[in-house]
């Protein structure tokens, strides 16, 4: 949250080490982190959750630091990675849970508003994924088809 008069952002936060360098203390080799994203993705985790869990389970800080690859990118070349990117999914999915809320509650003006931001962020996303030809040029985004793309 923003300070009240200067304007500026607070000075607590989490902030990404200085040096890009393999950590001593790291026991996998490249081949072995590779093989745990894979078999993490194969049991159905995208790639932001492979990274926190390992992380959190196996100790490794950054695997585009120890392997000279990023999670996308290894995904890729076993080719498992997903038909539609995952930050597009989960602006997909949020709207999907506005909508739900919006059906209960008509009166709710702020999920309105919230529902229109989500539109506009999901169609601008959208229209840099079919430029950059990360999803079909014919892909379109339609708001009453939300809830059955992704489930």
């Amino acid at each position: 949250m923003a300070r009240m008069y200067s304007r500026k952002k607070g000075k607590s936060g989490s902030t990404n080490p200085l040096e890009l360098k393999k950590k001593f203390w790291v026991g996998y080799k490249e081949n072995e982190i590779e093989g745990l994203v894979v078999k993490l993705a194969k049991q159905g985790m995208t790639a932001s959750l492979i990274g926190l869990v390992l992380r959190d389970s196996y100790g490794i800080p950054n695997v585009h630091v120890m392997i000279k690859k990023s999670i996308t990118q290894i995904l890729k070349e076993k080719e498992l990675s997903q038909e539609i990117p995952e930050d597009l999914l989960s602006l997909l999915k949020k709207e999907a849970k506005v909508i739900k809320h919006f059906e209960k509650n008509k009166q709710d003006k702020d999920a309105l508003r919230g529902l229109q931001l989500t539109e506009s962020k999901v169609k601008r996303l959208s229209k840099y994924y079919k430029r950059v030809g990360r999803i079909p040029k014919n892909w379109t985004y339609d708001p009453a088809k939300v809830g059955l793309l992704i489930s």
